[in-house]
């Protein structure tokens, strides 16, 4: 697997690398920093972007925001096969409700969903995950699934392996009666600092601010973050 990938990367031969550099065949990890925070009309929502497997760096400007409706995102951290896997089911499972039921899914019938199969499949499936968006019923809600397939509503929510490293600032920054702009700023310095500090996430910073009137999205590079040493 490590010689194809080399093969494909325009001036590399395989014996120009060291071997240890290489992956030897590691699942495929997103590692990941994710955070979501409600505000009064909807939540944003963000991630790093460092996709990993063991030591090699798979990709550096991942998605890790992923939409299961028009308005509602999955945030996944853990194994990208499994999440993906896991969200691709919920994806379809929620249209044809949507289609039985007559009304758009909410995003407390996306988080149900989800928390169904990682709790079935606990003993098989690594996935860390946040679901968070707007509908009509209940506004903008975050649902945090973590691995074993709790669901719980938090009005902030961080997870994958950069949350170790936020704790104190979420718990020091945030304020239930948060602007939007304010979200924003807290979201984007949480997720520079779990960059700056967690080995496993990395890249850029992407951004969802999710509201009734659609999504927005936002992309800061790596050299953009507001790093303070």
């Amino acid at each position: 697997m490590a010689s194809a990938m080399v093969s494909n990367l325009t001036g590399f031969a395989d014996n120009s690398i060291p071997a240890e550099w290489l992956s030897r065949g590691e699942e495929v990890s997103t590692g990941t920093t994710l955070v979501a925070v409600e505000f009064a009309d909807g939540v944003v929502i963000a991630a790093d972007s460092k996709t990993s497997m063991g030591t090699w760096v798979a990709n550096r400007v991942t998605d890790k925001l992923t939409p299961v409706t028009d308005t509602i995102f999955v945030c996944r951290s853990g194994s990208a096969a499994d999440t993906q896997a896991v969200t691709d089911i919920v994806k379809y499972k929620l249209s044809f409700a949507e289609v039985e039921q007559g009304r758009p899914a909410t995003v407390k019938d996306a988080a149900m969903a989800f928390k169904d199969i990682v709790y079935e499949y606990r003993d098989s499936l690594m996935a860390g995950l946040i679901v968070a968006g707007y509908d009509k019923v209940n506004g903008g809600k975050v649902y945090s699934v973590p691995v074993g397939g709790m669901c719980v509503n938090q009005s902030v929510a961080i997870g994958g392996s950069g949350s170790t490293y936020l704790y104190g600032q979420i718990g020091d920054k945030y304020r239930p009666d948060m602007t939007k702009a304010e979200c924003e700023e807290l979201v984007l310095r949480a997720v520079t600092q779990a960059i700056l500090r967690d080995g496993s996430s990395g890249g850029c910073c992407r951004m969802a601010i999710i509201t009734k009137d659609g999504v927005e999205r936002k992309l800061w590079l790596n050299n953009e973050l507001p790093i303070k040493w």
